[in-house]
């Protein structure tokens, strides 16, 4: 019969939140341009929040589907393809900060005496908090590999709840540390390259902490509610996979940035 469905797909029905997040977007970039000639901030607010207007209503919608049963194998893999290229996405944006910053520290400017770090700068230790922020950092990868393990392979929900309560701690507690850290830096982001380059890659490695700490909160909402089962929990794996990704991507920063660069 015509209206029976015979395939795998989900037929999406028209949606309103692709429009109203294309005009938030918009909104949040003339915003700022504005912002930064010092004429209204609240533009580029306004557009903030159509954003995350959209963002909340549109994964809800995206919950309930799997809920209704839409998210069949076929769906799922779309779904997992899509999320590997924002990874993707991601790296390649990192990749730019990590460019820019070989690029001048192996082959310095003579107006910055030729040498690097630039003459003048006084650069962190690694080997002190640094160091601790990492290890912070891969015991919460850790306590997120333990969560999906015992959720995959055990279905058990008391090590699922403190597996991500543990991830979410030490993903606020690096936060906390890498606040500290910025407030006791003994150059700036405007003026020389290394501050810049330094706070524009530690910067947004650390709002990615910020976003995927919010994402594993999310998981665990969810997983108190009920949510999530060992064949059908793809939410809580993009949450795992981009807390990994932060991970590694801290890694070389450590690498780079504070052994190498430093």
């Amino acid at each position: 019969m015509a209206h029976v469905k015979n395939h795998d797909y989900h037929i999406l029905p028209p949606s309103i939140y692709p429009f109203i997040g294309g005009m938030g977007g918009l909104t949040m970039l003339v915003g700022a341009v504005l912002w930064m000639h010092g004429i209204t901030p609240f533009l580029f607010f306004g557009g903030l929040i159509a954003v995350l207007y959209t963002m909340y209503a549109w994964w809800a919608e995206t919950v309930a589907e799997n809920h209704a049963g839409d998210h069949t194998p076929v769906v799922l893999i779309g779904l997992r393809y899509g999320f590997i290229l924002f990874i993707m996405s991601e790296i390649m944006f990192f990749a730019a900060w990590f460019w820019s910053f070989f690029k001048h520290a192996l082959y310095p400017m003579e107006a910055i005496g030729g040498v690097w770090p630039p003459v003048g700068i006084e650069t962190f230790d690694p080997w002190h908090l640094p160091l601790i922020n990492t290890l912070i950092l891969l015991l919460s990868g850790c306590a997120a590999t333990w969560a999906h393990h015992a959720l995959v392979h055990e279905n058990n929900r008391e090590d699922i709840k403190w597996g991500l309560a543990a991830a979410i701690a030490l993903g606020v507690i690096f936060t906390f540390f890498q606040a500290y850290e910025y407030s006791h830096a003994a150059f700036g982001f405007a003026g020389n390259i290394y501050g810049a380059n330094f706070f524009m890659a530690t910067g947004f490695h650390g709002f990615h902490v910020i976003v995927g700490t919010i994402f594993l909160a999310i998981c665990l909402i969810r997983v108190l509610k009920g949510h999530f089962t060992p064949e059908s929990h793809m939410g809580f794996e993009a949450a795992a996979w981009y807390w990994h990704f932060v991970d590694v991507v801290w890694l070389f920063l450590f690498a780079a940035v504070y052994i190498w660069g430093g």
